[in-house]
């Protein structure tokens, strides 16, 4: 059974610093594409970064330069290192994976992250 956890929201004043984990079970991240998205209120759940197998990365335009996803795969984590956050960034963010096999989609519970000006 495959479980993504997250952790390491919270609240921040802006400009701050937020480092975001998701671990996996059932499932090797090595092997998969990753994303984390987040979910502001009233507003749709948004792409904010990718990790690709081979370890390319992509980010929404908003957070180009700020954010930063990794994986290690010895943990079996990918983080979201979040600096100069902004009011905008506040939300739930959900880490993301795509079973390679059978395409199956798997969501975290999401962390908070909330950002005062």
């Amino acid at each position: 059974q495959v479980q993504l956890v997250e952790s390491g929201g919270g609240l921040v004043q802006a400009g701050g610093s937020l480092r975001l984990s998701c671990v996996a079970s059932g499932i090797i991240f090595a092997l998969s594409n990753v994303d984390w998205y987040r979910q502001a209120p009233g507003k749709q759940r948004e792409l904010v970064a990718s990790i690709a197998v081979g370890g390319s990365t992509n980010y929404v335009d908003s957070v180009k330069g700020r954010f930063t996803i990794s994986r290690d795969a010895a943990k079996n984590t990918v983080t979201l290192q979040m600096n100069g956050l902004k009011p905008e960034d506040t939300g739930a963010y959900y880490c993301h994976v795509r079973h390679p096999w059978t395409k199956q989609d798997y969501w975290g519970q999401g962390t908070q992250v909330a950002v005062s000006s």
